[in-house]
C-alpha cells in the first residue's frame, strides 16, 4: 500500500511501520524492465512464507547499486544510519570477528534493505533469538561443470528416499539458479557443529549409494562430472541463499520452494518475480507443514557415528575457518601426490 509519493520517494506501509523507498522507478532487471518498486511489491506478496522461512533470522546483505548485472557487494554490518526500530544482532565470522547484523525481524525490515539494493538476503540457520542453535539443516545439491538440471533433480530424488529412510522429514528449494536445496526444519537442540556433522554423514551415504550421479568430494579435482552435496553450507557461521529470495538474473529469478510432487516438472527460470505470487496465491507455502513440524537430528547423527566408528575422519572444512580436530590436512589430492613423489 502507498501512504504518499513525494520527491521521488514512496512510501510504503509495512508492518505498521512507514518504510521509504527512494528511486523507486529505478530498473533493477533490465531484461524485464522489473524496477525497484516491483522488487517491493514481490516481497510484499510473499509475505506470509518469507517470514515463516526466514523471520527473526539474521541475514547478509548482497547489494547490487546499479541493479542485477551490475557490480555487488556484501554487507553484513548494518549501516551507522538507520531507523531507531530496527532489529538488529551481533554475529561471528569463522576468525572470531564480529558485526551487528540485520534481522528479519518482518516485513519493514526486508523493503528496508531492498531500498538499499538488496537483491540477494543470505540466511543464517539459527535465530537471532537462539545463535547457540542451528535450527535448519541445509543439503546444498550443487552441481558441478556439465552436470544437467535434470541430474540434480535425480540427486534430490536420492536425498528424499534417504531422508525417508532415517525418519527425517524435508522440504525443497530451487536455488533460484542451477541447483536446489533441500532444508530440514530441526528442533533447537544442536550446535552447527553437529548439523555439520549430519550433513556430511548425509553426503557420504549419498555418494555410497549413487556413485555414478552425487559426490562428496570437497576437492573439486575428484567431484568429476557429478552433483557435489555441498556440507560444508552447514558449517558455523555460514549463510545459504534464503527462501523466496530473488537472484540479481536478469529474469529476476525467485529461490522457490515447492512440494515433491513437483520435482520433476519444476522449471527454476520460469519461478519469477512475475509468477511466483500467482503459485502462492493459488497454493499457499509448502514448506508450511515443515516449519509446523521441527524435526530431531539423532537420527542422520547416528549415520555420522557410525560412520567414525568405521574409521572415517572428518570432511576437510573451507579454509577460512581455523584448523579442527580430526579434520584431513587441508590440501588437494594432487598437490599431496606430488609432495610425497617429489620428497
Amino acid at each position: 500500500m502507498v501512504a504518499g509519493v513525494k520527491d521521488e520517494v514512496v512510501v510504503v506501509e509495512a508492518s505498521g511501520r512507514e518504510v521509504p523507498i527512494s528511486s523507486p522507478d529505478k530498473v533493477f532487471f533490465a531484461e524485464r524492465g522489473d524496477t525497484k518498486l516491483a522488487l517491493v511489491r514481490y516481497y510484499q506478496s510473499v509475505e506470509e512464507p518469507l517470514l515463516a522461512a526466514m523471520g527473526g533470522r539474521p541475514v547478509l546483505l548482497q547489494r547490487f547499486p546499479n541493479g542485477a548485472g551490475g557490480p555487488s557487494f556484501f554487507q553484513k554490518r548494518v549501516p551507522e544510519s538507520h531507523p531507531d526500530w530496527l532489529q538488529t544482532t551481533i554475529v561471528s565470522t569463522p576468525n572470531g570477528t564480529t558485526s551487528r547484523a540485520l534481522v528479519a525481524a518482518d516485513l519493514a525490515h526486508v523493503l528496508w534493505a531492498v531500498n538499499l539494493a538488496c537483491l540477494g538476503f543470505h540466511v543464517w540457520p539459527s535465530q537471532a533469538s537462539d545463535p547457540e542453535h542451528a535450527d535448519e539443516l541445509r543439503i546444498d545439491l550443487d552441481p558441478t561443470p556439465g552436470v544437467t538440471f535434470p541430474m540434480v533433480q535425480e540427486a534430490a530424488h536420492e536425498v528424499r528416499s534417504l531422508l525417508d529412510e532415517a525418519g527425517v522429514a524435508a522440504m525443497p528449494k530451487t536455488t533460484g539458479n542451477r541447483g536446489i536445496h533441500v532444508y530440514v526444519r530441526l528442533r533447537p537442540q544442536w550446535t552447527s557443529y553437529e548439523v555439520r556433522s549430519a550433513a556430511v554423514a548425509v553426503a557420504r551415504e549419498l555418494e555410497r549409494r549413487r556413485p555414478d550421479l552425487i559426490t562428496a568430494a570437497w576437492w573439486k579435482e575428484d567431484r568429476g562430472r557429478r552433483v557435489f552435496v555441498d556440507f560444508n553450507q552447514n558449517a558455523p557461521h555460514k549463510t545459504i541463499f534464503g527462501a523466496w529470495s530473488v537472484r540479481a538474473r536478469p529474469g529476476a529469478q525467485v529461490s522457490t520452494p515447492f512440494s515433491w510432487d513437483e520435482l520433476d516438472a519444476i522449471d527454476p527460470d520460469a519461478l519469477t518475480i512475475a509468477t511466483v505470487p500467482s503459485r502462492v496465491a493459488a497454493g499457499g507455502d509448502p514448506w508450511a507443514p515443515m516449519a509446523a513440524t521441527p524435526q530431531s537430528l539423532d537420527a542422520l547423527l547416528a549415520l555420522h557415528e557410525r560412520d567414525m566408528a568405521d574409521g572415517l575422519v572428518d570432511a576437510p572444512w573451507p579454509p577460512v575457518y581455523p584448523k579442527m580436530p580430526g579434520e584431513p590436512p587441508r590440501v588437494a589430492p594432487s598437490r599431496a601426490r606430488k609432495v610425497v613423489d617429489s620428497g
